[in-house]
């Protein structure tokens, strides 16, 4: 396969599908980042940092950027879940010749130096995309909207491997700010009211 020719959505949607039910999906009992408990965890590292699955990751994102108007000046999200994500889809892009930058948003500013949340080849007036790898109620991206908004970046939509179905969605389209998900559960056969 050459990672610079252009795959058509559907096949790649379904090469995620096969690679988050076979290597991030695990059923249990589980605790979520939200506080809330769920029958399963979705494990998006497990796909993300693995090479063949960040070149699927990093060229499914790009196609549905494409898909969706001119792309972004930059892509980038709330470290340490985007990063991954981050950088398979500027490399990609790379790859595929595309003009794309990337950024990371710390959780703290950074201690020395400029002191800033938002770090990469960004400045003020870009147009942005936050990647997250699995949504439940938004909080992370929405933390990650307002330190873009206030480095001055300008937050197009939110991109996510994975949408729990959990809220997410609501909460931003609440800030006036789209989500697009590359997966949600029911592509891994589960039911939002069996997923807690």
């Amino acid at each position: 396969m050459d990672p610079s020719s252009p795959q058509p959505t559907a096949n790649l949607s379904q090469q995620l599908i096969e690679a988050f039910e076979t290597k991030a999906l695990q059923r249990g009992s589980f605790v979520l980042a939200s506080g809330k408990t769920a029958s399963f965890y979705l494990d998006a590292k497990q796909v993300v940092l693995d090479a063949a699955g960040a070149m699927l990751v990093g060229q499914a994102v790009l196609a549905r950027l494409q898909e969706l108007g001119p792309l972004p000046d930059a892509v980038g999200g709330m470290s340490i879940g985007a990063d991954p994500i981050t950088a398979a889809v500027v490399t990609m892009a790379g790859v595929a010749g595309v003009p794309l930058k990337g950024f990371m948003i710390r959780k703290e500013p950074k201690g020395h130096g400029l002191g800033r949340y938002v770090e990469g080849p960004v400045k003020a007036g870009n147009r942005v995309v936050i990647l997250e790898d699995v949504v439940t109620t938004g909080g992370s991206s929405l933390l990650a909207i307002d330190r873009a908004e206030e480095f001055g970046l300008s937050v197009d939509r939110v991109v996510t491997l994975v949408d729990r179905l959990a809220g997410g969605a609501d909460a931003f389209a609440a800030r006036g700010i789209p989500m697009e998900s590359m997966l949600t559960i029911r592509d891994l056969g589960i039911e939002p009211a069996a997923a807690s």
